[in-house]
């Protein structure tokens, strides 16, 4: 392996991670690392003229063409750091939940502000799509919480959603998935038991997103900035009460109140949070544990250029 190829192999490592934990972005790893521009050009790059050299068996004009050893590198590390980090989260999520979701929910704090703070023009608009932002999250966690799906239609969904959110700076694919219901799901149970019943059909939904959405997201990103963060910003910001850490969960139940089990697990509805007793070791170290969260998300943020790649 050569020494560039090592470092985007590095580089994946870090999206990787990024992506599998709520609240850090992929796009802003891809923009602290300088290769944002080269990923969104490397995945709009597969089109037709792609598929021509495919067909026609050129491959070293395919390669060239697609960027393909650069993704291939970063695709390695990704994968590699998916993999390692879903079996510490399954442990960590059996074990210490609300301090899990305490460290999650700091990291979607400092988000907020750090994604607002890259809006340079605060016009009515960007103000519109901030209050649409966050009645549409509010709407989502609170009016229609969202649970667990592993239907096949909206796995491949839930794929394409996280992966078209991971190029978009500032927004966690994997916090989309926490969203949609499917975070432990997927990024959890099916990665860490390896089911692929589970992960194939997210994996074609996030590789259509990609090919299929990129140009677009692109393009939306680089004519409506300041609004697509307004967006953001304000989706974010409503969506923390789907990361409150303190929540009961609420199972389904038939007429006589007995559980109603499906595949051996009781199916949940919802979930309904409540305020913890603040005079105790495990809140101290849940506050603890926010605070370190909110710190991570200042650090990436500061370490990151000024100006966009």
């Amino acid at each position: 392996m050569k020494k560039h190829h090592l470092i985007q192999f590095l580089q994946g490592l870090a999206l990787g991670s990024a992506n599998v934990i709520p609240g850090v972005s992929g796009g802003t790893m891809a923009l602290l690392f300088g290769i944002f521009e080269r990923l969104i050009n490397a995945i709009k790059s597969f089109n037709l003229t792609a598929l021509q050299w495919l067909g026609q068996r050129e491959w070293r004009k395919f390669a060239q063409h697609t960027d393909f050893v650069f993704l291939m590198s970063l695709l390695f590390g990704i994968v590699a750091a998916i993999l390692s980090l879903a079996e510490l989260l399954d442990f960590l999520f059996q074990r210490y939940p609300e301090w899990v979701w305490s460290f999650f929910l700091g990291l979607i704090l400092a988000s907020v502000y750090f994604v607002g703070r890259r809006i340079e023009h605060w016009r009515p608009p960007v103000f519109i799509m901030l209050i649409a932002g966050a009645a549409l999250a509010l709407f989502i966690s609170f009016v229609n919480p969202a649970t667990e799906n592993d239907g096949f239609f909206y796995l491949i969904l839930c794929g394409a959603v996280s992966m078209c959110s991971m190029i978009l700076p500032g927004l966690s694919g994997s916090f989309v998935l926490v969203l949609m219901g499917n975070y432990q799901l997927v990024m959890i149970h099916a990665v860490s038991q390896r089911d692929f019943t589970i992960l194939l059909p997210v994996a074609l939904g996030a590789g259509l997103g990609l090919v299929l959405f990129a140009n677009l997201i692109a393009w939306i990103f680089k004519h409506f900035r300041n609004a697509t963060l307004g967006l953001l910003t304000g989706f974010i910001f409503g969506s923390v009460g789907v990361l409150w850490p303190w929540k009961n969960t609420l199972y389904l139940r038939d007429a006589a109140g007995e559980l109603i089990i499906k595949e051996g697990e009781a199916v949940i509805t919802g979930y309904r949070p409540f305020f913890p007793d603040v005079f105790t070791s495990e809140f101290a170290v849940a506050l603890l544990l926010m605070v370190v969260g909110a710190g991570l998300i200042i650090l990436i943020e500061r370490s990151a250029p000024e100006k966009e790649s």
